[in-house]
């Protein structure tokens, strides 16, 4: 079986003059950060892998994760194929994934990623909120077989408030 963890990055600022990678997180966006991750830990879910786009926010999001998380460096990757936005590029680099990964973690940007949940997973999503988490299964053993999966759970700040 094969686990894939989608985390939108946290809510970020449009007050500075910077391009789009550049943009940074709110305060709002790094406090659900902290909120997610904290409700993630209990699930006791160790992915294999984790993998975010280059876009400061995502990885000012997926640091928070892997620092709560305790999880080593060296299993985490930054790919350009996460700064997506329509979610080609992003399912394309799931299905290339190792086979040798059964549960990873991605952290990337919408709407690719509630596009993603929406076609691969068993619940409709209207939107994937900014610090969002969608938990997918798939029954196979085979990254790039994965179609129509099953929806796990969700984690969304508004519901830890």
């Amino acid at each position: 079986m094969k686990e894939l963890i989608l985390v939108r990055h946290g809510k970020s600022s449009w007050e500075y003059s910077v391009n789009d990678k550049d943009r940074p997180l709110l305060q709002r966006g790094i406090n659900d950060g902290h909120l997610v991750v904290g409700a993630f830990k209990k699930k006791k879910i160790r992915p294999d892998a984790v993998f975010s786009s280059p876009a400061n926010r995502a990885l000012h999001t997926c640091m928070i994760f892997l620092r709560s998380m305790d999880f080593a460096y060296a299993d985490f990757q930054i790919t350009n194929a996460l700064y997506d936005f329509s979610g080609d590029d992003v399912l394309q680099f799931v299905k290339e994934l190792d086979n040798g990964l059964e549960t990873v973690m991605i952290f990337g940007h919408n709407h690719a990623f509630t596009h993603i949940a929406n076609s691969l997973g068993s619940e409709y999503i209207d939107n994937v909120p900014t610090s969002g988490l969608v938990h997918l299964n798939f029954n196979t053993n085979d990254w790039s077989a994965i179609g129509k999966g099953s929806t796990s759970y969700t984690i969304f700040p508004k519901s830890l408030k």
